[in-house]
């Protein structure tokens, strides 16, 4: 690498550096620094909230609501998740261009179906999942749409990058030895990234399962949902209970995810 241009990075990220610590100290200037900054009684909140953590509420009522709950929240995940690689799968595909020879049907199918990502993962989920609810109701399909379309769009748009990153001289074997587009792309391209994109995939499940239990905040039932009743009423240690089983779904799906992980790459 030249030197030249390895101090021009280095140079830049100076500058950059620079230019948000000066636009942070900026902004103090524009703070409001008075008494009623910061709220004389949060200081009584969170150490109710604190102390509530070493004592959840246990009782075969608030666990069995928990256990309800933590299903809602696992099976709008899941059925979202059905839904997310089903459409990176197709969408990704074509926005990789590998199904179609260079020329000019390539230049547009490939920006068409990027863009088509890029507008879907450009909104949040919590939006989508608001323009749901206020078009369809407070359905279990609203917090299904609201995961599938951005996360559609996040796992189509690194699934596409996968595909266009394999090395290309193992592709051109099957080809010539007269494989198919369909035949290359099943025997060539889905095997080399199979590791790797069911690793994302799964790390994406666990952000839905957050995602979901967010989405509950809006009014659809699962953890959030429970969360948010128990902080309107004060209840901190139930807050907990519903945390702690939140805590306990993702981490169920991580090790799900390592063990299934340490199978494809043996």
């Amino acid at each position: 690498m030249d030197k030249r241009w390895l101090n021009f990075e280095l140079h830049k990220r100076k500058i950059l550096t620079l230019i948000l610590l000066l636009a942070f100290m900026l902004s103090l200037f524009f703070v409001e620094w008075h008494s009623n900054l910061i709220h004389s009684g949060g200081f009584i909140t969170a150490k109710q909230i604190a102390a509530a953590f070493f004592t959840p509420d246990l009782s075969g009522d608030i666990l069995l609501l928990a256990l309800e709950s933590s299903w809602t929240t696992l099976s709008y995940a899941a059925a979202g998740m059905s839904l997310v690689i089903i459409i990176a799968f197709f969408f990704g595909i074509f926005a990789s261009g590998i199904l179609v020879s260079e020329g000019k049907i390539k230049r547009y199918i490939r920006p068409l179906f990027r863009g088509q990502l890029g507008i879907m993962r450009a909104i949040h989920e919590l939006v989508w999942a608001w323009l749901f609810v206020a078009s369809i109701g407070l359905s279990s399909f609203a917090a299904i749409f609201a995961l599938a379309i951005p996360y559609g769009g996040i796992l189509g748009r690194i699934f596409a990058d996968m595909l266009e990153d394999i090395p290309r001289e193992p592709i051109k074997a099957l080809e010539a030895a007269g494989a198919s587009k369909i035949q290359a792309l099943w025997y060539g391209y889905l095997p080399m990234v199979r590791a790797s994109i069911t690793s994302y995939a799964m790390y994406r499940f666990e952000c839905a399962i957050r995602s979901s239990a967010i989405m509950s905040f809006v009014g659809i039932g699962g953890l959030g949902y429970q969360i948010q009743l128990s902080l309107d009423d004060l209840h901190y240690d139930e807050v907990w209970t519903f945390v702690f089983f939140l805590i306990a779904l993702v981490l169920i799906i991580d090790l799900w995810s390592n063990q299934l992980r340490k199978r494809l790459v043996q």
